[in-house]
């Protein structure tokens, strides 16, 4: 009698998917095989690592910019919240393309993600 193959784990989609969730599952599918050996996930968990980084820096520089140039407190309060609904777009949109089994490259960031996943 022919033994049948059991698949454990996560498929690509959904890790790829759950990769965007925070960078710690990012980080974890980077380390552990199999989702290190596949070329999609390795791809969405860097560029979802870049994004994060992306996100604290353009923060960070914001933050500084509106604190250096007086009387732009009243400007923070229209562009923190733009900030934060364009990020959040931005990830539920790459989220649900990864759980489709797509491969969306942002720009700069994708580049950099691909040429991680690929190294």
């Amino acid at each position: 009698m022919p033994e049948e193959t059991v698949q454990t784990g996560l498929s690509d989609n959904a890790a790829g998917g759950l990769a965007y969730v925070t960078i710690i599952p990012a980080i974890i599918f980077l380390a552990i095989a199999p989702y290190n050996r596949s070329s999609f996930v390795r791809f969405h968990a860097w560029q979802s690592i870049f994004l994060t980084i992306f996100y604290i820096v353009i923060d960070v520089a914001l933050h500084v910019f509106l604190r250096v140039i007086p009387f732009m407190g009243l400007m923070a309060l229209a562009l923190y919240p733009l900030l934060a609904l364009a990020m959040f777009i931005i990830w539920v949109f790459v989220m649900l393309k990864a759980f489709n089994g797509q491969r969306v490259r942002l720009p700069i960031i994708g580049q950099l993600a691909e040429k991680q996943a690929n190294a």
